[in-house]
């Protein structure tokens, strides 16, 4: 079936990466049961191939795979598009392993063992993520740092900068709100797409705030524009 039709029929197209059979066997019957379109490889090569070749509403990947790792993967798949929805699969409370692969462009993680709740809305939520002010073009952080929103590029003192879909995201919501400061659970509910009641880890906000900081300010440990408010949360303020 190729995206057209996948488009036609309403199935959103997952591509699994994961080198465990039996688990990479339970994924597949979990999501063709929860409506999804599936595909599946074993191989870290194989599965970036997939990748590069095809066109998934999202793409769950595996950290540790054979002759490619899945950091190395979520890489190249950023090379070639910052709109891929990515979530990878993580070793349980692996700080590391989470932090590289946020810091490599993926939009989300889950640690095994994980869930099936949780996983199944883990890919639900990244398929609604909220794209504020979508109809915006440009995004002007400061005098001297500019977001082109159509080419996912910005410019600071004639640097061109690089960002993810998940990266506009975040600053098109904080640019909406930047007369208050947001908190992680605001920004999991409106910019990731979860329940306000549902309890989350808020690591991937820290460390998404974290990687724009090191795009948008002269000193990400001393941010001028997004900045810290100490028990409230994050706030983008023009300087």
């Amino acid at each position: 079936m190729d995206r057209q039709d996948t488009l036609m029929s309403g199935r959103k197209k997952l591509l699994i990466v994961e080198d465990e059979k039996a688990i990479l066997q339970g994924l597949e019957d979990l999501f063709v049961f929860n409506g999804y379109e599936v595909e599946s490889r074993m191989d870290g090569k194989e599965g970036l191939q997939a990748a590069l070749n095809n066109r998934y509403d999202c793409i769950l990947l595996d950290v540790m795979l054979p002759s490619m790792d899945g950091f190395s993967v979520c890489n190249e798949i950023r090379k070639h598009s910052r709109e891929q929805p990515i979530v990878m699969l993580t070793a349980k409370n692996s700080e590391e392993d989470i932090v590289n692969g946020l810091s490599l462009g993926a939009d989300d993680y889950i640690s095994k063992p994980f869930s099936i709740r949780e996983l199944v809305l883990r890919i639900e939520t990244i398929l609604r993520r909220s794209g504020r002010d979508r109809g915006l073009h440009e995004l002007v952080v400061a005098n001297n740092i500019k977001v082109n929103i159509d080419t996912m590029t910005g410019d600071r003192d004639g640097e061109t900068i690089l960002f993810t879909r998940r990266e506009l995201d975040i600053l098109q919501f904080l640019q909406h709100n930047n007369h208050r400061p947001l908190s992680r659970k605001e920004l999991l509910s409106e910019v990731w797409g979860y329940c306000k009641t549902t309890d989350v880890d808020t690591r991937t906000v820290d460390i998404h705030i974290a990687k724009l900081r090191k795009k948008i300010e002269a000193d990400p440990k001393h941010p001028q524009h997004l900045i810290t408010v100490r028990g409230e949360g994050y706030q983008l303020v023009s300087q």
